[in-house]
């Protein structure tokens, strides 16, 4: 039997095909079907509620689309679609594709995106990573709520871990959290959060 390859989408034919769909991420050119369950969703919805409480306390210019694609390269048929994006408005002025279309295509608008894991978890931990650290974004949350990552990610004994990573230069650094510990945001000082804060109940 013949091998028939996928056919490769655009990015441009990705947005106008996909752009509404959460359900649907671009990764060199091949369609990605994300298949968010209930519990995923209720972890991203408190987690985007204690951030936008953060955001509000210390007044900062910024916001948290209620949908958004990020094209972390220009020269490369991928669209990412982060469980939270915390974008800067004043920035949103340079972005090319803001007023037509949800589309982030500059680092600098992005100040902070999360990642809730399933079980593509080697998406959000390895290829993802480089992605958001390449684009210049200051910090990215890796937001394992039942310890799927590998044991190199979170550690022995594999437990629920949110890891903190903050663009230092050009590469990532992680602090972890597990339950019991409040989690430290270098970007937002305000926030009081526990990752038991944000379990399903």
């Amino acid at each position: 039997m013949a091998y028939t390859a996928p056919k490769l989408l655009t990015f441009e034919t990705f947005v106008d095909r996909y752009c509404d769909n959460f359900r649907y991420e671009l990764a060199d050119g091949e369609l990605v079907e994300m298949a968010p369950t209930g519990s995923h969703e209720t972890v991203g919805g408190k987690l985007a509620t204690q951030i936008g409480i953060a955001i509000a306390a210390e007044k900062l210019p910024w916001f948290i689309p209620r949908t958004c694609l990020i094209r972390p390269f220009s020269d490369a048929a991928t669209a990412r679609r982060p469980d939270i994006v915390v974008l800067d408005e004043t920035a949103l002025i340079s972005e090319p594709l803001w007023e037509i279309e949800p589309v982030i295509a500059l680092g600098k608008t992005i100040k902070l995106v999360v990642e809730v894991v399933s079980t593509n978890w080697e998406t959000d931990y390895a290829r993802k990573i480089e992605e958001y650290a390449l684009l210049g974004i200051p910090e990215y949350w890796i937001v394992d709520c039942r310890g799927l990552g590998g044991v190199a990610f979170i550690g022995k004994p594999k437990q629920p871990t949110i890891t903190v990573c903050q663009l230092i230069d050009e590469d990532y650094t992680k602090q972890q959290f597990r339950l019991g510990q409040p989690i430290i945001s270098p970007l937002l000082k305000s926030l009081e959060l526990q990752l038991d804060d944000i379990l399903p109940r």
